[in-house]
């Protein structure tokens, strides 16, 4: 039983005792009530039944009559999904631009009835929202929710099939003695993991699309499949004028949609990112220390050999990998063959 019944249940032990001892002054000094407060209770009981002996907030009923009009507080709450760090003071003077007059104190309030007083509320808010709507995010959206929240800055990139999403970077990879710097041109299917990856000794807009004119879109073709979107950051080999960059102009032509990340996010490029790692602690830091390289063609070759054990041989536990070689990521008849051909064996 909740306080506010366990005293109305009291006052009406009152009335019925008063009525009992036929004894308003006697009632009250046993119960400690006041003969003023049976007076009221009696009042509220007679007039409102059952309901009169609970006790009541004083003040208005229902909505405030200063509470600030509903346009007003819909235009706070889109705000503060929208810049849910800004201050009450900020967003009462952006809001001001727009035509619409509230005080600080004014969004304050609206904040409180909707628990959204802190930053961390609103920007809890923000990502609700995103997860059940699937909004589009601003990069000042994402910094703050990856600054915040340990859920954004974990997520992951979800792919339909191999092709639907591959990502390309741009590695440095040292300098080689009488070569100068030496970079690589990596490229990686996020759906299968499926890697690629050309040494060259500058990191121009033609380095980068002989890789993917040299080695991707070649094995694509060969197994029937296409690229619907490439992700990249957006270094001047990959992005420039789409009128006039090769990089740009070479998508159009292939029909592959170029999408880059303006601001550094390990969620869109973590694929990648996690291949240039593998490849500095499986090959290039192992090589390096075994062989004195004298030409680029050189560490190439190595570097074919390795891929070869990454994309056929070397299983993957990253997400959706469950210790499967990126070779059979790629279709579901690929791993069927794969699978007939060992039990076969």
């Amino acid at each position: 039983m909740t306080t506010k019944r366990k005293v109305a249940r009291r006052k009406l032990s009152l009335l019925e005792l008063a009525a009992e001892l036929n004894n308003v002054s006697k009632a009250c000094r046993v119960m400690s009530y006041s003969r003023q407060q049976f007076y009221e209770i009696r009042r509220n009981y007679q007039t409102y039944g059952a309901q009169g002996l609970l006790d009541r907030l004083p003040g208005p009923k229902g909505p405030h009559p200063n509470r600030v009009d509903e346009s007003v507080e819909k235009a706070i709450l889109e705000y503060s999904l929208q810049f849910p760090t800004h201050g009450p003071l900020r967003v009462a003077q952006q809001l001001a631009f727009q035509g619409i007059q509230i005080s600080s104190g004014g969004v304050r309030g609206v904040w409180s009835r909707h628990n959204l007083l802190t930053r961390h509320e609103r920007l809890l808010r923000l990502e609700r929202r995103v997860r059940e709507q699937n909004l589009e995010l601003s990069d000042d959206q994402v910094r703050l929710l990856e600054r915040f929240s340990p859920e954004v800055r974990e997520r992951h990139i979800e792919t339909k099939h191999t092709g639907d999403l591959v990502a390309a970077d741009t590695f440095f990879v040292g300098t080689l003695k009488g070569v100068g710097r030496v970079y690589l041109q990596s490229v990686i299917d996020c759906h299968s993991r499926y890697a690629w990856g050309r040494l060259y000794t500058s990191k121009l807009p033609v380095t980068a699309v002989h890789v993917l004119n040299e080695d991707v879109l070649p094995f694509f073709e060969k197994h029937n499949a296409t690229i619907t979107t490439i992700l990249s950051d957006n270094g001047r080999e990959y992005c420039g004028r789409p009128d006039q960059h090769p990089y740009e102009l070479f998508l159009q032509l292939e029909g592959i949609e170029h999408r880059t990340t303006k601001v550094r996010r390990p969620q869109n490029n973590g694929f990648v990112e996690r291949l240039h790692r593998t490849l500095l602690d499986e090959h290039f830091r192992i090589e390096g220390r075994k062989t004195w390289y004298e030409s680029v063609e050189q560490m190439q070759k190595d570097l074919d050999a390795y891929l070869h054990h990454y994309n056929h041989e070397r299983p993957h536990q990253g997400r959706d990998m469950n210790g499967r070689v990126p070779y059979q990521g790629l279709y579901r008849r690929i791993a069927k063959e794969q699978g007939d051909k060992q039990k076969s064996n």
